[in-house]
């Protein structure tokens, strides 16, 4: 998965404290020639982060932050193309406070696609950079 960042630091961070990411390898400086050629883009200059969840080394999130970036609105739920990442968490109302408290803000609001008796949580969110996620938690009994 990749996300491309306006502050590929600050973005990293959200996604290190909201769900405890961790560095699979330090930060890296990409440009030249051979980067240019792999994604098309002439003079392509890239500070790229790579992070994975602990005991996990895949898939894993690369957050890349370009020396030369074009703005774009901020997603729409229902916008042709990606949409979104989603995360299974163990206790999602803690991960969404968590979200809130790094800068993410609610979409909508929690819902139960399972039954009462196993519940099966969902609720979308935006990270601070306007990215959509995901989130989903099995309620076992």
């Amino acid at each position: 998965m990749s996300l491309t960042a306006r502050d590929a630091d600050e973005l990293s961070a959200f996604y290190r404290g909201a769900f405890g990411f961790v560095d699979l390898r330090p930060p890296r400086r990409l440009s030249g020639d051979v980067v240019s050629r792999g994604n098309g883009l002439p003079n392509s200059d890239i500070y790229s982060l790579w992070l994975n969840l602990p005991d996990h080394h895949e898939p894993f999130l690369e957050i890349m932050e370009y020396a030369e970036t074009v703005s774009r609105p901020i997603p729409a739920v229902n916008e042709p193309g990606y949409g979104h990442l989603a995360f299974e968490v163990l206790d999602l109302i803690k991960t969404i406070e968590r979200a809130l408290r790094l800068g993410g803000s609610l979409l909508g609001d929690v819902s139960n696609f399972g039954t009462e008796e196993q519940p099966h949580l969902i609720v979308y969110i935006r990270d601070p950079e306007g990215n959509i996620l995901e989130l989903e938690q099995s309620c076992p009994h």
